[in-house]
């Protein structure tokens, strides 16, 4: 946890080419007083995991639309701790059925958030399970 604003690294792994949820996220956690890395579309896990280590970030959020999550979210989990980054907090969101939630959190997702969550709802979230001080 960190003692000042918290950093998060959000970020789009695989094909998906749908960004606009994790810009009004993006957005959203700004406006609420945190840092945030956006690392652009079409990120390999390597890459994504490679950014949260160095820009020193308290959380990655991850998005997919393409259904590949499955592979792709515990991927990043897995190449965090690979990497000296087992405190960062991953949680994820996108088109993720629901009986595919409990297996992702098993593979180290903290949360998941599914089409409609409010952006208040997942700020919220972030600040009790990251931010000490926002």
């Amino acid at each position: 946890m960190t003692s000042g604003r918290p950093r998060i690294l959000v970020a789009k792994p695989g094909l998906d080419g749908h960004d606009r949820g994790i810009k009004v996220v993006a957005r959203a956690l700004r406006d609420a007083g945190m840092e945030v890395v956006y690392t652009g579309l079409h990120q390999t896990p390597d890459q994504i995991a490679s950014a949260a280590i160095q820009e020193d970030v308290d959380a990655v959020g991850l998005s997919c639309l393409s259904g590949a999550h499955m592979t792709l979210f515990p991927k990043v989990v897995e190449l965090l701790k690979e990497q000296g980054g087992s405190d960062i907090i991953v949680f994820g969101g996108g088109i993720i059925p629901g009986p595919d939630v409990p297996k992702l959190k098993e593979a180290g997702i903290q949360e998941i958030f599914t089409p409609g969550a409010p952006t208040k709802t997942i700020v919220e979230w972030v600040r009790q399970h990251v931010a000490q001080e926002v």
